[in-house]
């Protein structure tokens, strides 16, 4: 292998972009890298170069708080469904390469080329998440649990969009049923209370409460009555 190899293992790892990202958040991914250095570099390389290899490897894996941060792809923080499909990804891929048997220089290469292809699969989960799931109310205020990279705490994120949701008007008639049912598609990444006002608009205009709500994820499908959700 001689002399250059070193040289080999920091100019692969110098080639990654910034930040394979929370990945390292899932316990899954620190195991798998515990495996591959105990389990795997004892038969597929030499025993000088494992503790430099896996130096670079867990730098590459950590540096995800160098991602700049943009609204439009990335604000230092995903949901927990981002994190599982990022990181069954970088497991899937790395079982790839345990599994190929592959050894030396070219164990090093893949490795390495494969974190690189990760990070970029992250990039667009993230992306995607930041444009569809990142505080995905349109009215109110809703409670998000994120998982912070930087430092891999899960919080409760306040996600604050105007009160003013709108109003939604269904006719229903004497002796119908009314069915209560949920149309936000954010709710279901909401956490704590959700509550809801229904009221009855009367011949003069004039509103009667009916109904209210709490800890449930409703909309009415009827009307005569107006729709007022709040997320305190």
């Amino acid at each position: 292998m001689g002399p250059r190899f070193p040289l080999l293992v920091a100019a692969l790892a110098s080639c990654l972009p910034p930040a394979l990202g929370c990945v390292i958040c899932d316990t899954k991914v620190v195991e798998a890298l515990k495996s591959l250095e105990m389990d795997y570099l004892p038969g597929h390389l030499e025993t000088e170069h494992h503790k430099n290899l896996m130096k670079r490897v867990n730098q590459a894996v950590q540096d995800f708080k160098d991602l700049p941060l943009d609204e439009d792809s990335y604000m230092g923080v995903v949901d927990e469904p981002t994190l599982e499909k990022a990181s069954w990804s970088l497991l899937k891929d790395l079982k790839r390469i345990t599994d190929s048997d592959v050894k030396g220089e070219l164990f090093v290469k893949e490795l390495f080329w494969m974190l690189h292809q990760q990070k970029e699969t992250f990039a667009r989960y993230v992306a995607l998440f930041q444009k569809d799931a990142f505080c995905p109310n349109k009215c109110g205020m809703m409670l998000q649990t994120l998982i912070w990279c930087s430092n891999c705490q899960k919080q409760v994120h306040a996600c604050r969009k105007s009160m003013d949701c709108g109003e939604r008007n269904v006719k229903v008639h004497e002796m119908e049923d009314m069915i209560l049912d949920c149309e936000l598609n954010w709710h279901q990444a909401s956490q704590g209370l959700t509550d809801y006002s229904f009221y009855r608009v009367g011949p003069s205009n004039s509103c009667t409460l009916e109904l209210q709500v709490h800890q449930a994820c409703v909309n009415p499908a009827s009307t005569g009555l107006h729709y007022n959700p709040h997320d305190p």
